[in-house]
């Protein structure tokens, strides 16, 4: 028998108090360059911590720039095929942020901000107003172009003009296009006066069983409306990312750093944009940093996210400059080949953790652009100290990314392109070699005439020859982003309770304090934190 003596199970705890570090390693051992090299997502894991409470309850909201907050930490990237206005839409109705990409005229960007500033609202401030003398055909085009059809009916045709009626769907149902309004419109109407509170109007709309509600003042003018739509919007979908003031969901747009942009700026402002990306691979510029300026000093409201870093240095010229957020990443995306080609950019992991340790000295929140697989990524990119993760490939091929699906080696799929791929700067096709011959729509026309914003973010307008730093390709059909988004939300949330923490904002707390533990994986590890040792496996990741 041995004759190990063993310590008394009581005192465990006690006796770990006497070990002088903690299991595994600070934030800051894991990133040391010196002794690590650059590390990517999968280069290391988070120690677990103590689960005292549960996955439900652990809040993930995020804050993406100096004013706005997002209640999960999930952007999709300003990608041709990737986000417009129905991505920008899901996006905010689930709790994240869409960026709309600018390789398209500014109108039609425009016009895709708009979209997303009219889909939810509290008090309608700026609706679409007709007058008697508008007929069924206007209601039709306004249906087809914005997607709803109550209408109110004033005197003036404008905002403010005497409260006549409303024009509903179906009013204008079975009725020739060039009927009158004023021969339709319904005229019995529940109204609420001016100053009515949001709540109380709601309540009335509830109980009207009406759909729209007209807000009137003393004379009958009419002041604002609201929507019975909003109200389902708000209880099926709770998270949903809106200004705290209008209700209205926030809208993001990309443009670039040439002069143009600053005319294209002017348009999406005019729609009720709230957050500007500026959009360029290396955003260590003087173009980048006097746009930066030119829109605080134009448009002191709205929020700039600049980009994209990856180093300290590059950060501070752009947070002196007066940056509310920084995009970081370069090189890392699935189709992004910069590294490959230029030989610039950093492993993202350190990246990451670079620029936010930096930023956050100036309260500039970060957003991890690129490299993003999975959940895990998320997690790792939150504790590293980003605010949110910009997603391209994993929300590419989802119902509502632009394009249409096609079958390629039995397999329906989307195309997807990095913005720095030669079709891309081309403005051709979004459709690989592998899907030529079907019948398939650009998201927008090669005809049409606007900078191209491929060739102005990798600064190659003036370039005889472009050079490549991406590529193009297709990825698998993932479904709606209205079942993915939630199911990356839920692994969020049990990730944190894993690690032991309530929030995101107490886990980078955590991660600064070495309270929250790493281990750097080897390629071994690696291995065996994945599936192995099967003749073969099937691997739903959510139901």
């Amino acid at each position: 028998m041995s004759s190990t003596t063993y310590l008394d199970p009581k005192g465990a705890l006690e006796h770990l108090a006497t070990y002088e570090n903690l299991d595994g390693l600070a934030v800051s051992e894991l990133m040391d360059s010196r002794a690590n090299g650059g590390l990517t997502y999968n280069d290391f894991l988070l120690l677990p911590g103590k689960i005292d409470f549960g996955a439900q309850e652990v809040v993930t909201d995020t804050k993406i720039t100096r004013n706005v907050i997002l209640k999960t930490p999930f952007m999709s990237s300003p990608m041709d095929t990737v986000t417009e206005s129905e991505m920008a839409i899901s996006m905010a109705l689930l709790g994240g942020i869409g960026v709309i990409h600018h390789n398209q005229p500014p109108n039609a960007q425009a016009a895709m901000v708009r979209a997303v500033k009219r889909h939810e609202n509290g008090f309608i401030t700026d609706p679409i107003v007709f007058s008697p003398n508008h007929s069924v055909e206007d209601v039709l085009d306004v249906k087809a172009r914005l997607g709803f059809g109550g209408i109110p009916i004033t005197d003036t045709g404008a905002l403010g003009g005497k409260l006549l009626g409303i024009v509903t769907n179906r009013d204008i149902q079975f009725r020739s296009p060039s009927t009158s309004l004023t021969e339709i419109m319904t005229t019995s109407l529940i109204t609420a006066p001016e100053g009515v509170t949001l709540q109380e109007a709601n309540d009335i709309l509830r109980d009207s069983k009406k759909g729209k509600l007209p807000i009137v003042d003393r004379q009958g003018r009419l002041t604002s409306l609201l929507a019975r739509s909003d109200l389902l919007k708000n209880q099926t979908y709770p998270l949903a990312s809106k200004l705290p003031e209008s209700k209205q969901l926030y809208a993001a747009a990309a443009i670039g750093t040439r002069p143009a942009d600053r005319e294209r700026l002017a348009l999406l402002a005019d729609a009720g944009l709230d957050i500007v990306i500026l959009d360029s691979s290396q955003g260590n510029s003087i173009y980048q940093i006097e746009m930066i300026q030119y829109i605080k000093k134009t448009y002191p409201k709205l929020d700039v996210i600049a980009g994209n870093v990856v180093t300290r240095e590059q950060a501070a010229s752009l947070i002196a400059a007066g940056a509310d957020g920084l995009r970081i990443g370069m090189g890392s995306g699935s189709i992004c080949i910069t590294q490959e080609v230029m030989a610039v950019g950093r492993p993202q992991a350190t990246a990451v953790y670079a620029v936010a340790e930096f930023a956050r000295k100036f309260g500039v929140p970060v957003i991890a652009d690129g490299g993003i697989g999975n959940v895990g990524h998320v997690v790792k990119a939150l504790a590293l100290g980003a605010g949110a993760v910009m997603m391209g490939g994993l929300l590419a091929g989802t119902t509502e990314a632009p394009g249409e699906y096609f079958y390629h080696e039995g397999k329906r799929v989307k195309a997807y392109r990095g913005m720095g791929s030669i079709e891309a700067m081309e403005q051709g096709k979004p459709i690989p070699p592998s899907a030529a011959g079907g019948s398939k729509k650009p998201p927008h026309s090669k005809s049409a005439v606007h900078e191209n914003a491929a060739t102005s973010r990798y600064f190659s307008e003036a370039s005889a020859v472009k050079v490549a730093q991406g590529v193009s390709g297709d990825v698998q059909d993932k479904g709606s982003v209205k079942q993915f988004l939630p199911y990356l939300h839920a692994g969020v949330q049990h990730s944190l309770q894993d690690i032991g923490r309530r929030s995101i904002f107490e886990m980078q707390q955590a991660v600064a304090d070495g309270k929250v533990r790493f281990e750097l994986r080897t390629a071994s590890a690696q291995v065996e934190g994945g599936v192995h040792g099967l003749h073969s496996y099937t691997k739903r990741l959510f139901a």
